[in-house]
């Protein structure tokens, strides 16, 4: 009776897991096992078969074949039920097949998963968005901060990081991107490090003053992430991992890596466009590669592109972030209003663009992927992620969002279905035996 109880205990705990946060002081449960029993190995692509999984396919492998994309992941949510999530074309240069859980690098999705982080710990009382990031008595306080060039530097704040005012502007390129050129300027050797950039900005005039404009700033979300690591005393990865994600059954997803020879077992390859040319590796070796293995510092970017998701893992934090009534979110309504006001120079905050309407996106975009999610105030929102760019670049996110909506919109009938709550036979012995 008693090995009963107990089985009869973990069933209902795994069949009530997709709506239910795991307890913040236990986390994970001993007798689950993150890699085996997460969202990522638990769904397949046959899982969304229905009447009109047919059409979608049609349509996705038109799309494919139009913007010679090697492979794509889509997760569709309707009233916060994950309803569909399907793979389509080659996950790496051998011709494996995307799969619902094949993680993909998802650039500037990355920094709405930042925006997150840090309303956490103004939620715990441990930071303030009026917190001023750099210099003497700030959240970074370290040797590079006390003498510098623009004391206007002093003036940002964790608000500015979040909503593009900071201060920096892309006149002379993106200096996210230019981590070689970032080194040599401050005497630094390669690789690149967040105490290079420290330096390189303390020596440099801002732009504009802080809160006065906009300008898209990568490096102002590499900072972000020094900030959470600041004030919680763990890296940023851990933070945002142990905080955040793992507590909400979001076990996959991870700051990738910059070269292929370490990515994760079911991450996919990274594909660029036709003619794209190759650049100095970012770790200063002096070797022409590809920008998407070992031409981009992934690690570097952290905060601000680095991550590495699944579609569905991304839908289900898109779930808890929402603001919709169904599942409860992980941060408070006042919060998740702060996060969307589009109050210029203001916010949003992490979100790429929100609109007075309910409709929220983030798109993301770099050599070898692109990523894009949409939340809409009718309830039916979508992940799309692939992992070839386009020549396009950064409209690409137009053509996907273009694609996306004749899709949902054609399809009035969707499965009645919460892939978040399931779970195969095979996964429940595994979890009694644990």
């Amino acid at each position: 009776m008693r090995y009963l109880r107990y089985s009869i205990f973990i069933i209902i705990f795994l069949l009530s897991f997709g709506s239910t946060r795991i307890s913040r002081k236990k986390q994970v449960p001993a007798y689950y096992e993150l890699e085996l029993k997460g969202l990522n190995f638990r769904i397949q692509n046959d899982l969304s078969d229905f009447k009109q999984s047919k059409y979608i396919k049609k349509q996705v492998e038109r799309f494919i074949l139009r913007w010679e994309l090697n492979g794509v992941s889509i997760a569709i949510i309707k009233d916060e039920k994950l309803i569909y999530a399907q793979g389509f074309g080659d996950a790496d240069k051998v011709g494996n097949k995307v799969q619902p859980g094949s993680l993909f690098r998802v650039a500037s999705v990355s920094k709405l998963i930042t925006a997150v982080a840090i309303m956490k710990l103004v939620e715990d009382g441990r930071l303030n968005l009026s917190d001023k990031v750099f210099g003497p008595g700030a959240v970074i306080d370290n040797q590079y901060f006390r003498d510098v060039r623009d004391s206007k530097l002093y003036n940002i704040t964790v608000r500015n990081l979040l909503a593009h005012s900071g201060g920096w502007s892309q006149r002379y390129g993106d200096p996210a991107f230019h981590s070689l050129s970032i080194a040599d300027k401050v005497g630094d050797t390669p690789p690149a490090t967040m105490e290079t950039y420290s330096k390189y900005i303390a020596s440099r005039r801002l732009s504009f003053p802080p809160g006065t404009q906009v300008s898209y700033s990568n490096m102002g979300y590499m900072f972000l992430g020094e900030v959470i690591s600041a004030v919680s005393g763990k890296s940023y990865e851990d933070f945002v991992r142990e905080e955040v994600l793992i507590p909400n059954g979001i076990l996959d997803m991870y700051i990738g890596h910059s070269e292929r020879t370490y990515k994760y077992p079911n991450e996919v390859d990274y594909f660029e466009q036709r003619g794209s040319l190759q650049i100095f590796d970012f770790a200063g070796q002096g070797l022409k590669v590809p920008k998407s293995d070992g031409g981009n510092p992934i690690e570097l970017l952290g905060a601000a592109g680095g991550w590495i998701c699944s579609s569905v893992e991304l839908a289900r934090l898109l779930v808890l972030i929402d603001g919709h009534p169904e599942v409860k979110d992980v941060l408070k309504d006042s919060s998740i209003l702060e996060m969307t006001d589009n109050t210029y120079a203001k916010g949003p905050l992490g979100w790429r663009a929100t609109t007075d309407y309910g409709t929220w996106a983030r798109t993301g975009s770099m050599a070898g992927s692109v990523a894009m999610l949409k939340r809409q105030k009718n309830g039916l929102n979508w992940i799309f992620l692939s992992n070839t760019s386009s020549w396009k670049g950064s409209k690409f996110p137009y053509e996907i969002n273009r694609f996306m909506q004749g899709i949902t919109g054609r399809i009035k009938e969707w499965p009645h279905q919460d892939l978040f709550n399931y779970y195969p036979i095979d996964v429940l012995p595994l979890a009694i035996n644990n």
